[in-house]
């Protein structure tokens, strides 16, 4: 009976490490075993970090990239130094912050928290687009650079971005094309990014 106990709390622990993202059954048993194998104090500050992300993180009320709960804003909406007058569109919060690691925008973000898939069943109505037509009718943005991932969904996703900005008159570009089409932004090195938005261009 003990046995069954010990067996069954391992074998919660690889079924939650297999829902990851990216994560097989193979990947979550590994990791599951190196946690049985770590020390109690990593695994209990593992533990912590994830209870502290979900208690002290949200989502800035302006762009929906993450912030500190009881701070509306997050620190870029927050910096004045930004251009506030330019506002780059990403499918997630590590989207950002593979752009921010470039060094190359200094404009704000609004993250869209998801990409069009019918097959997943995230359609508009999931995603931040109503959010992102507000701040750009209700403040004095010029330019939208859509920056979803170039792949299928991400290129469906900036194509119902775009029709949705056409009535605003808007200028909206898309980062050049030196990213690999099929890719993922925060795959992408510092470089690459870089010049893709160096050299974006009209949608």
């Amino acid at each position: 009976m003990t046995g069954d106990t010990q067996d069954g709390i391992v074998e919660r622990l690889i079924d939650l490490l297999g829902r990851l993202p990216g994560i097989g059954a193979k990947s979550a048993e590994r990791l599951a075993h190196h946690l049985l194998k770590s020390s109690t104090e990593d695994a209990l500050a593992l533990s912590e970090a994830i209870r502290a992300v979900k208690e002290r993180m949200g989502y800035c009320s302006q762009c929906h990239h993450l912030t500190e709960a009881g701070r509306p804003l997050c620190p870029i909406c927050s910096d004045a130094r930004r251009d506030p007058t330019l506002i780059c569109v990403v499918e997630q919060p590590r989207d950002l912050m593979a752009l921010e690691r470039s060094g190359s925008f200094r404009g704000l973000y609004h993250v869209l928290l998801g990409r069009l898939s019918p097959l997943s069943g995230i359609g508009p109505d999931q995603l931040t687009i109503d959010s992102l037509i507000r701040r750009v009718q209700e403040s004095g943005v010029r330019e939208v650079i859509l920056a979803t991932n170039p792949n299928l969904e991400g290129d469906a996703t900036a194509m119902l971005v775009s029709q949705r900005l056409e009535l605003t008159g808007i200028e909206v570009t898309k980062l050049a094309r030196g990213l690999p089409s099929g890719g993922f932004l925060e795959f992408a090195n510092k470089e690459m990014l870089a010049d893709a938005v160096s050299g974006r261009r009209r949608f």
